[in-house]
């Protein structure tokens, strides 16, 4: 693995312990291109995770607080008469390169639908005037889980554009001791920028390079026509959750030292891929089935391709 990657992953883990796999799957997905919306019961180091990345990459940081009278002029600028009589726009918070989009289904529907065009096409339109936004750009959102006082479910198109949805659980007794003792140790504000916006583009350039195989494309679409035509989901997988599928193999082959991916790499990404863009029956809720479940068993049916 690059040194570098290697050191965002060890200083993220220094402050997150115990959670390897979720911190190389963030990582991933800023690779992919991707934004990373991360669900959780509040405490379990949400927030802290996405301030590590920020910390690690030598990045422009923001973060905004997602409260009820947030409004979208907040997220994406407006404009203003300056001395002169003439309308001067006021950036908001997404004019930088890590957004940190902290408890976000804590706002309005209309606050959250202006993040809709910046996390697809990575521009901004304020009074028909479009702007692109740095490169590159990641919205690392946090959410507290639905029937939280104070939440709204995200709408689909929303929930949507993000490429990953994953959650980091309760540390484990060994882990949590080791997280007291070392709290006073090693923190936040101490971990090093270990890559610059040169390295992550480059890195990205090479994640675009990876090998796909032609089996590996239709193992990729198999996986997920299934779960369009699955008994208990009303809502399967979408076309642009097929290409975060595909693109996040990529760059998890890339994490792995190879330039080619296999059918463990689709499989690897696809329960977090995939599991926030499904949407189950009423069977399935009385069944006491849930989205990672019906994946799993996806995962099971579908047989992976074998090498010829």
């Amino acid at each position: 693995m690059d040194q570098k990657i290697k050191d965002i992953l060890d200083e993220v883990g220094k402050v997150i312990r115990g959670k390897d796999e979720q911190i190389q799957m963030v990582l991933t997905a800023i690779l992919a291109k991707g934004h990373i919306l991360i669900e959780d019961i509040p405490g379990v180091g949400k927030t802290t995770m996405a301030v590590c990345f920020s910390r690690a990459m030598e990045l422009t940081e923001r973060r905004l607080q997602f409260t009820p009278d947030v409004l979208p002029s907040d997220v994406v600028g407006f404009n203003m008469l300056d001395a002169d009589g003439e309308m001067q726009y006021k950036p908001g918070a997404i004019l930088c390169n890590i957004l940190l989009a902290d408890e976000i289904n804590r706002t309005s529907t209309k606050t959250q639908s202006a993040l809709l065009e910046v996390m697809e096409e990575g521009q901004v339109t304020v009074d028909g005037v479009t702007r692109q936004l740095p490169n590159p750009f990641v919205v690392v959102a946090t959410q507290n889980p639905v029937g939280s006082a104070g939440t709204q479910m995200l709408p689909e198109s929303q929930l949507d554009r993000f490429m990953v949805r994953m959650s980091l659980g309760y540390p484990s007794q060994a882990d949590e001791i080791s997280m007291m003792k070392s709290k006073k140790e090693y923190s936040v504000d101490d971990i090093p920028a270990s890559l610059t916006v040169e390295d992550i583009l480059e890195m990205k350039k090479e994640v675009e390079k990876v090998f796909i195989h032609d089996l590996i494309y239709q193992y990729t679409t198999d996986l997920v026509n299934a779960t369009r035509k699955h008994q208990y989901l009303t809502l399967g997988v979408s076309p642009r959750g097929t290409l975060a599928l595909i693109n996040m193999a990529s760059a998890h082959a890339y994490l792995q030292e190879r330039d080619y991916v296999v059918p463990a790499d689709v499989a690897a990404v696809f329960t977090d891929v995939c599991a926030h863009r499904l949407i189950l029956n009423t069977k399935a809720k009385v069944g006491g089935l849930t989205a990672e479940g019906i994946l799993e068993q996806i995962l099971k049916l579908i047989p992976q391709p074998k090498a010829k």
